[in-house]
């Protein structure tokens, strides 16, 4: 007969599920892990899964692996001209070295926090101081971004740290400061539209000058045309009358008078004062002088 009291058996199964529970630990895809041995660091390389360590003697200290975010309040910074803008940014990044960023910041994460805040700060200070608020407002903020990021993922190795992206969210100036620099942006915009539209004007007479000149030469040539289809009307005309003459003399002198009587008496207020004997009235006396 068993004389195991049941709680001598219940210490047993606490004491068994202790000594497993101190034996084995998980580390899962979004965690890093690290490995120490009576207070020292033992191992950092731990892939997701079942690991075993020495119960008692060795403790797992465990971070998140996870692509965190690093979402500042807004700075003020200097440009070249000394003025101040408003910069609100954030950043994300990870544990990429646990050993390392454990012995940078003891595995706080706001420790960490603070330090790649500063970090992130020296660089958009030195950004800003060497540009102006034009530059840093409207022209190169995605220079600012690519500069920012290249000098940041330099200086945090010694976290253990990986830069993932980051990111300026609004880049503001002052009120103190926003009229003037509204002011000037829109003298100089208004300069710039001030000499295109005289490039216009100046391109405008160009064409103009062109056009005119063109639509001169095409009228002389047209009238040098007239003229000498007119040239050669007349000609033309000339010759016909002469074979005419040269048919009949009398006809043609008729002809003629018809035409000039035509051409004289068209309107109905015209006056003529000639002699009644003259040889404008020849045909009217029946053709004798």
């Amino acid at each position: 007969m068993n004389n195991t009291s049941p709680l001598v058996l219940a210490i047993a199964a606490l004491a068994a599920l202790l000594l497993v529970s101190n034996t084995f630990f998980i580390v899962d895809q979004r965690e890093r892990a690290l490995l120490f041995q009576v207070g020292e660091l033992k191992d950092a390389e731990f892939a997701p899964g079942l690991h075993a360590k020495i119960p008692f003697f060795q403790s797992v200290r465990k971070f998140d692996g996870r692509v965190l975010t690093l979402d500042n309040q807004t700075e003020n910074f200097l440009t070249v001209e000394k003025k101040n803008v408003e910069v609100d940014f954030f950043v994300k990044w990870r544990i990429q070295d646990p050993a390392v960023y454990y012995r940078a910041t003891g595995g706080q994460e706001l420790l960490a926090l603070d330090r790649l805040s500063a970090i992130i700060n020296r660089g958009l200070r030195d950004e800003f101081g060497s540009r102006t608020i034009q530059q840093a407002v409207s022209d190169e903020r995605d220079v600012i971004m690519s500069e920012l990021e290249r000098k940041v993922v330099k200086n945090v190795a010694d976290l253990g740290v990986e830069i993932i992206d980051v990111r300026l969210k609004s880049i503001n100036l002052p009120q103190s400061v926003s009229e003037s620099v509204y002011d000037r942006m829109r003298a100089e915009r208004a300069r710039v539209a001030a000499d295109l539209r005289a490039r216009g004007a100046e391109e405008a007479e160009k064409i103009r000058a062109g056009a005119d000149r063109e639509a001169q030469v095409l009228l002389a040539n047209a009238y040098k045309e007239a003229e000498e289809l007119r040239g050669g009307g007349d000609a033309r005309a000339a010759e016909i009358y002469a074979k005419a003459y040269g048919q009949d003399a009398e006809f043609y002198s008729f002809y003629r008078s018809l035409n000039v009587y035509a051409g004289s008496f068209g309107g109905g207020q015209d006056v003529l004062v000639l002699q009644p004997n003259g040889p404008f009235f020849k045909y009217f006396r029946g053709g004798t002088p």
